[in-house]
């Protein structure tokens, strides 16, 4: 089951009112100066830390606030200066900060210390399934006496903070469209500048990522044969509910046997905010946990994958920046287009068409796995789906992303000439 809603979360920023208001009026008194103050939704890594890096070689003063001890070890081992997010020190950074970069919501950073703040929202990947104001899940709320009411009130709130926001990047035009959308932003905000998270994809050779993604495979899950097929399995969340996907018993069965007659290991990925079961009913190597618990990032990985299983992420995208194939598993999709939503239609993205079960997923993965013609074809696909969402391909999306920023009256760092 997953461990996190809308539902539950709106109910607890709801109750958390009055602190927003108390956090606002601080920052009304408190001066900003020009440190950048970075945080991530989803561990140390996306976005965030590529623009980390580049604002600090650029000679900027950077923090990076941390959501849990071990993101903070993680942050601590890459050399960056960090605080807890949480707590009176995590305010004050906030609170003081020039710049406040984010990746998921302004909860990335300490959610009472940002008003009046320039925030930099990187988001984090193209939106398949439709998110904040152009998905009805947004605003949920438990159902209560005057549910109704608490749905508008939310929505203006996330209305309200989505203001905030100076500078979101997206992939490309289209991408745009649907930012400008689901943050009810204008084109002055939503810039066309590439995603900074995906530039690790398009550095240096195809022979070198490989080998790098490789070794920080080997870091996170063991060591896998050079010339095993690396398959990866990554589900989107469900915003509470279980995920269809998880296979039986029997289904674990053949997953195995395919994995052994491809010579290929299946890493899952399962949703940071949907922890699924995925363990097999019996130990084997052909199958390996990649959950957040294990990697924050997985995209410095995905050039050392050979095939993606996956339904609504946006990984979808990104993969195709490396042409490699994707598999649709998606037995949901009628009940998920109805509840959540997606920009324009699944079959589109799905061009080839998507799996119903794992039988019939695992019969297109062996079709890829065991026949060249076939792999290539759907490599091309992938390759031709990510060119119409990714602009750039370049690995200068950072650097124009830091570029925006600046034209936007963020000073130099202090001392530069």
């Amino acid at each position: 089951m997953a461990s996190f809603s809308f539902g539950t979360g709106n109910a607890a920023k709801l109750l958390r009112l009055p602190l927003y208001a108390v956090g606002r009026l601080g920052t009304l008194l408190v001066p900003r100066g020009r440190r950048w103050v970075f945080g991530c939704g989803a561990g140390v890594g996306d976005g965030a830390l590529a623009l980390q890096r580049f604002a600090a070689a650029e000679g900027h003063d950077t923090l990076w606030l941390a959501g849990s001890p071990r993101e903070t070890a993680e942050a601590e081992a890459l050399g960056l200066r960090t605080l807890p997010r949480s707590g009176l020190r995590g305010w004050w950074a906030t609170a003081r900060a020039g710049v406040l970069v984010v990746t998921h919501g302004l909860g990335d950073v300490n959610r009472y210390g940002n008003g009046g703040a320039f925030v930099v929202q990187l988001w984090h990947g193209i939106p398949l399934k439709r998110i904040g104001l152009d998905s009805p899940a947004t605003t949920q709320v438990p159902a209560v006496p005057g549910a109704p009411i608490l749905r508008r009130l939310v929505g203006l709130l996330y209305r309200g903070a989505a203001q905030r926001i100076r500078v979101l990047p997206a992939a490309s035009h289209r991408a745009r469209a649907r930012l400008e959308s689901a943050f009810g932003l204008g084109d002055d905000r939503v810039v066309v500048t590439g995603e900074p998270r995906v530039d690790v994809l398009s550095t240096g050779t195809a022979e070198v990522r490989r080998a790098h993604a490789r070794g920080l495979l080997a870091e996170a899950v063991g060591a896998i044969g050079d010339a095993s097929r690396v398959v990866l399995y990554a589900p989107t969340w469900r915003d509470g509910a279980a995920d269809p996907s998880v296979p039986t018993a029997e289904e674990w069965v053949h997953i195995v046997r395919v994995l052994e007659e491809h010579d290929a290991v299946l890493l899952v990925r399962s949703h940071p905010l949907g922890e699924g079961s995925y363990a097999p009913p019996l130990p084997t190597s052909r199958v390996r946990a990649l959950s957040s618990a294990v990697v924050s990032d997985v995209t410095p990985l995905l050039p050392a994958v050979d095939v993606l299983i996956t339904d609504y992420s946006s990984l979808a995208y990104d993969v195709g920046l490396l042409a490699i194939p994707v598999v649709f598993l998606a037995p949901d999709v009628a009940e998920y287009a109805r509840t959540r939503g997606f920009y324009g239609r699944f079959e589109e993205v799905a061009a080839s068409g998507s799996a119903t079960g794992w039988n019939e997923a695992l019969d297109r993965l062996a079709s890829l796995l065991g026949d060249q013609a076939a792999f290539d074809a759907a490599a091309a696909c992938s390759a031709t789906l990510s060119a119409e969402m990714h602009a750039f391909r370049d690995g200068q999306n950072t650097r124009r992303v830091y570029r925006v920023i600046r034209a936007r009256g963020v000073p130099a760092p202090k001392g530069a000439a």
